[in-house]
């Protein structure tokens, strides 16, 4: 058979026929979990700057733009892009700011798409009206950091929201046809392998589009870090994290686009795992495990066994 997952290269070449590459973009938004309208302390896990190329530098959103696409297209001829708000959460803001500043893709015509990263509890009615007016020229998503359905794990990694946050975020998302992705951590603190079995079972019931893995991993400067120096957390091996993600992969639709299968991080941040920055390697082995299973993503949403649908 052909591909074992619905892979993002795949979802966006069946619509635009070509290669597409996202560019993440730092548009300085700020977090409500760390500026004291919720929490000050934040997740336990976060240190946005070792996600971003341009978080801290000061590079306004054009330059970060131009850098990019000159970048894509030159190594890799890419030329259409999609304009993707990735850091801290790209709707924190009113709605007048984000308008001004999601119009600054129009400036550019390679643009085709506009992602946005964010938390469920910073979307609102007015919000979403003003962000489903860019359906009309683009590619409109809208990715909510969940990680987790489990509340007690949610309050355990100081979210500040909880699963039904996410569901209420989700109606309203899908009132106005936009697509959602969801970001799942894989590896949280006192998830069980059951835990995140039920993630893929109660998310293969939702109206979502796609779905982000992302391992747990360790940064400098954050909570975890203390955590992880006190011996309180233990972090998955390779074939742990390979075994859950083709795991997951087999309860969930096969339409669901998988955005990604495992995250990588600046290795100036980074403590541990080392390994998750071979991504390739843990690419081809996901591969390899659906091909020695001869299984592939939705096999067991598919069976007439199922018993979550």
């Amino acid at each position: 058979m052909g591909e074992r997952y619905y892979s993002f290269n795949q979802y966006l070449r069946s619509i635009f026929k070509e290669r597409v590459h996202r560019i993440s973009i730092d548009a300085g938004f700020s977090c409500p979990n760390i500026d004291g309208t919720k929490s000050s302390r934040g997740c336990i896990y976060c240190n946005n700057r070792a996600f971003s190329r341009y978080s801290f530098t000061n590079l306004d959103i054009r330059t970060q733009i131009m850098q990019s696409a000159k970048f894509y297209q030159n190594k890799m001829g890419v030329r259409k892009f999609i304009a993707y708000f990735q850091v801290f959460s790209s709707s924190y803001a009113d709605v007048d700011t984000l308008k001004r500043t999601y119009d600054i893709i129009r400036e550019f015509p390679f643009f085709v798409g506009l992602f946005i990263s964010t938390r469920p509890d910073c979307i609102d009615e007015e919000k979403m009206k003003m962000i489903a007016e860019y359906r009309k020229e683009y590619l409109v998503w809208i990715e909510y950091g969940l990680q987790t359905t489990h509340n007690h794990i949610l309050e355990l990694i100081n979210r500040n929201h909880t699963y039904e946050d996410f569901l209420k975020a989700l109606e309203l998302t899908k009132k106005y046809k936009i697509d959602v992705g969801v970001h799942m951590i894989i590896g949280l603190p006192t998830q069980s392998y059951e835990d995140i079995m039920i993630d893929a079972e109660r998310l293969s019931r939702l109206n979502i589009d796609g779905v982000k893995f992302h391992l747990l991993h360790v940064l400098k400067d954050t909570e975890l870090e203390m955590w992880f120096r006190e011996g309180r957390i233990k972090l998955l091996t390779p074939d742990e994290y390979v075994k859950i993600i083709c795991d997951f992969l087999e309860r969930i639709p096969s339409h669901f686009v998988i955005l990604r299968l495992i995250s990588t991080a600046d290795r100036n941040y980074l403590i541990a795992p080392l390994w998750m920055n071979r991504k390739n390697e843990i690419i081809e082995k996901i591969k390899k495990e659906l091909e020695n299973r001869n299984s592939y993503q939705g096999y067991l949403y598919e069976s007439s066994n199922c018993s979550y649908k």
